[in-house]
């Protein structure tokens, strides 16, 4: 598994990421018949997951750049 998130982690981040307004929750029944809580991204959150991956863009390629600069 790349990446593994416990509970303790993955909630308060996910409530989080619903006070700030870039997600919402809402409760379903899932295909199996329990009740889940669904979340989805917002509008606001579609604009801020665009400049948090412009930024990640920028620091990988800076960080590209350096260690190909101290391999040379």
């Amino acid at each position: 598994d790349v990446l593994q998130v416990s509970d303790g982690s993955l909630y308060p981040a996910l409530h989080k990421l619903e006070q700030e307004g870039w997600i919402t929750a809402e409760w379903k029944t899932s295909e199996f018949g329990r009740r889940a809580k669904y979340y989805s991204l917002t509008r606001l959150g579609r604009r801020q997951l665009e400049k948090e991956a412009d930024n990640w863009g920028r620091l990988s390629s800076a960080i590209s750049r350096v260690i190909k600069l101290k391999e040379a």
